[in-house]
């Protein structure tokens, strides 16, 4: 199977695991609980809309049924942060949670145009390296937008843990792969260049 199989199955899931949280613990009335499920369970729809219509070719390569279970129980992790909402009954502060959802929408707008014009130059002109629109200035941009969308759910929570766990999504995951992706990249001519005008992950700082 494709690695994709247990990613957007993990991700379509997310919705129906935030609600089954709210059964548990009767969260109807938790504003907090409510903008969780919007944010986060839209988020796996739409992914599962992407992963079909201009999916990403990392996540098309077949995998075994060990690794593909391993990636599914490591996004199940990202589950934490709802948990600990309906479970502890956190009310985050309207102030708080406007942050969140516009953290959200930045980031799902960066992730979504960034793989979507990635799909496009790859499909019309491969073979070539990309250096202008979302990738003028960061080489990762579609990963700096998951940042955004993943800070506006594990933010929610009000908790340490999300976060750690975004850290060593992050540490362990992201990282490995966008380094790898410069090596890669590092076979085109231009590349230097475009490494020394542009930024790995972080707009004007890394």
């Amino acid at each position: 199977m494709k690695q994709k199989f247990f990613i957007d199955t993990n991700k379509g899931m997310t919705a129906f695991i935030v609600i089954l949280l709210m059964i548990i613990f009767n969260q109807w009335q938790n504003p907090t609980a409510w903008i969780y499920l919007a944010l986060h369970g839209s988020y796996g729809f739409l992914w599962i809309l992407k992963s079909n219509i201009f999916p990403d070719g990392s996540w098309e390569e077949k995998t075994g049924l060990a690794y593909g279970l391993a990636i599914w129980g490591g996004l199940s992790l990202y589950w934490v942060a709802p948990y600990l909402i309906t479970s502890q009954n956190i009310h985050a502060p309207g102030w708080y949670l406007g942050l969140c959802v516009a953290m959200f929408a930045f980031g799902l707008f960066t992730h979504f145009a960034a793989d979507m014009q990635k799909h496009t130059c790859l499909s019309l002109n491969p073979g070539h390296l990309i250096s202008n629109g979302m990738f003028a200035h960061l080489r990762n941009p579609n990963y700096f937008g998951e940042l955004l969308i993943y800070l506006g759910f594990v933010l929610l929570a009000m908790h340490w843990l999300p976060v750690v766990i975004l850290l060593a999504w992050i540490g362990f995951v992201w990282f490995p792969r966008m380094l790898k992706k410069d090596r890669v990249l590092a076979q085109f001519p231009d590349f230097q260049e475009y490494k020394k005008r542009s930024k790995l992950f972080i707009p004007f700082l890394f």
